[in-house]
């Protein structure tokens, strides 16, 4: 049974002034009625999609009482530095969608090492010291709008759509779209680990300037502009969202790279402050069950990166149909070298310059 959901808006009293936070609490009552054990949870996965995995976790632990808070990757993560080092209690687990933010927790000790019966054979670039998980395996995608590929297959790789647009002339004009990587975490991510694996992107970069590419600051705004046709293809997006837009929205098509395609995590921790990282540590190992990965790649639909699930939404299964042309990116201190903002500056000046022609 779901238990008794309530809402309610957290009180940020332990935040420092500087760190204001818009966090909502969601509390999921202990099924069995016990008052006594409360995990807390920080994350930035919207509380809807995170309700059958709790339920799933509390159908194993029903004593247990969930707090839910949902922020903003940002705010998760000041607040648990801003809690720890205040000599507070945070979170006993923290999600977020922030490689980069998650790694640096991790890196500054504001992390401990949880171990889970499923730690020794969780894939090495997934792990980093019993510390950090990646916990979902999410590529980023070439999305297209199904009609206007009636004749002809959408690009597949880099290369192809560089050829589709520069053979577009007109009728491609402002009609490819991808994030706006100042705006976007991800996009930038996305961008930053392209250029590592493909020098030549910036060719890629200035085709789509010539095209009048369109950028955006969410996956949604590209969505909804491919399913009606307002763009023909968005380049670089999540394909979590691309594929939950696409069973809804018939005309949205996707593709995965096949020159490669870059895979980002959400990555989970047990903070080194939590006043219950044994709660912490146990939902982490539900997370990392088959039963919970299950839930994660069949009702959130975010692929799994157990290889105990075979379900197509996993990484199992990708690995086995694309091998080499997925590149994961790895949880590890190399994550730390996006946040060099320095470097980030540079990066998106190139990327300003490939837009206009320079």
């Amino acid at each position: 049974m779901i238990p008794r959901l309530t809402l309610a808006l957290a009180l940020l009293v332990q935040i420092l002034p500087a760190a204001p936070g818009r966090a909502e609490m969601f509390v999921y009552d202990a099924p069995s009625g016990a008052p006594d054990q409360v995990l807390t949870i920080y994350s930035s996965l919207d509380n809807h999609l995170a309700a059958p995995l709790i339920a799933g976790f509390q159908g194993q632990n029903p004593d247990i009482a969930v707090h839910y808070e949902e922020l903003l990757t940002g705010e998760l993560n000041d607040r648990i530095v801003a809690e720890t080092d205040a000599g507070k209690t945070t979170a006993d687990f923290a999600f977020s969608s922030a490689m980069d933010l998650q790694i640096k927790l991790a890196n500054d000790g504001y992390a401990r090492e949880a171990i889970t019966p499923d730690s020794p054979g969780w894939p090495r670039w997934a792990n980093w010291r019993n510390t950090a998980y990646a916990l979902t395996f999410e590529p980023a995608v070439l999305v297209y709008h199904r009609p206007a590929f009636r004749d002809r297959a959408p690009p597949s790789s880099r290369f192809e759509l560089v050829d589709w647009l520069a053979r577009g002339g007109a009728a491609v004009r402002g009609r490819v779209g991808t994030y706006d990587i100042e705006g976007s975490a991800v996009g930038y991510l996305f961008l930053a680990r392209d250029q590592e694996h493909f020098p030549d992107i910036w060719s890629v970069i200035r085709a789509m300037g010539r095209a009048g590419v369109r950028q955006f600051p969410t996956s949604r705004q590209i969505l909804d502009r491919v399913a009606d046709g307002r763009l023909l293809i968005g380049y670089n997006i999540l394909g979590s969202y691309a594929a939950d837009w696409a069973r809804d929205h018939p005309d949205v098509g996707m593709v995965l790279p096949r020159d490669f395609t870059v895979v980002v995590s959400r990555v989970g921790l047990v903070p080194r402050a939590a006043a219950r990282p044994d709660l912490g540590a146990r939902f982490l190992g539900f997370f990392m069950s088959r039963a919970g990965q299950t839930i994660l790649a069949e009702k959130l639909r975010l692929p799994a990166v157990s290889l105990e699930v075979a379900d197509d939404n996993s990484a199992r299964t990708m690995q086995a149909a694309l091998g080499a042309q997925l590149r994961p990116v790895p949880v590890s201190p190399g994550l730390l070298v996006y946040l060099d903002q320095a470097k980030r500056a540079r990066l998106i000046e190139r990327w300003r310059r490939a837009i206009r022609g320079d």
